[in-house]
């Protein structure tokens, strides 16, 4: 059995938004993704897959196929496949996100 301590794999950088991976497969990804204030995913998208968001720690801001919200912990978001997604950090505090994506682009 896999398992993964998210707490111990949390890490923070000046220069840009963290992805640490947690699991994969040829089919997905889980990852965490860190992102200190001001820090931004760009906005992009991908053409066959689905991504899932849920914020652990934090508030971030969603962008999803033109609209964009605010969510908290234990709140998710998801971009089908074509949407074009981003999140970005416009808190004073960290950011800590799952995220899932299938298939694999």
């Amino acid at each position: 059995m896999e398992t993964r301590n998210i707490h111990d794999l949390v890490r923070f950088s000046d220069d840009k938004m963290q992805k640490i991976p947690l699991f994969d497969s040829t089919t997905y990804f889980c990852d965490l993704y860190c992102l200190k204030p001001g820090q931004d995913q760009r906005i992009h998208a991908h053409a066959e897959s689905d991504k899932i968001y849920f914020v652990l720690r934090g508030r971030g801001s969603f962008h999803i196929a033109g609209e964009e919200k605010e969510l908290g912990s234990g709140q998710a978001v998801i971009a089908r496949p074509g949407q074009e997604h981003g999140v970005r950090n416009g808190a004073a505090e960290d950011l800590v996100i799952l995220v899932f994506m299938t298939p694999r682009p």
